[in-house]
């Protein structure tokens, strides 16, 4: 299902958008940072409680999986907004949108 696509834009600094947002994954993306806000404090309070290592790493991955749940909402939000507007504006707008991406993933060329 697409999200409805409600958004808000501020022109930031250096030709980049302060803030576009949709507003359905904005609430996602909040709620998964609460989830992981809160798994974050369960691991460091099973490090002080000197739970078994094995538990330790299950719950630290789990923090893992949730990071990568949110990054799969910023980048959907991203393209549906940012890339979007920019692939629209063409030329060094393009580029750059492709630049980013490139970075975001590690793919750039070192």
């Amino acid at each position: 299902m697409r999200p409805s696509l409600q958004v808000r834009i501020r022109a930031g600094g250096a030709g980049r958008y302060s803030l576009l947002v949709i507003e359905d994954i904005k609430k996602r993306a909040l709620h998964r940072t609460s989830i992981l806000e809160g798994q974050l404090r369960g691991v460091a309070k099973m490090i002080e409680n000197e739970e078994y290592c094995i538990d330790i790493i299950t719950q630290s991955r789990a923090i893992q999986r949730s990071l990568e749940s949110l990054n799969k909402l910023l980048l959907e939000n991203h393209l549906r907004t940012h890339v979007a507007h920019m692939f629209d504006e063409g030329g060094e707008q393009r580029e750059q949108a492709i630049d980013e991406l490139l970075k975001a993933f590690d793919f750039q060329a070192k």
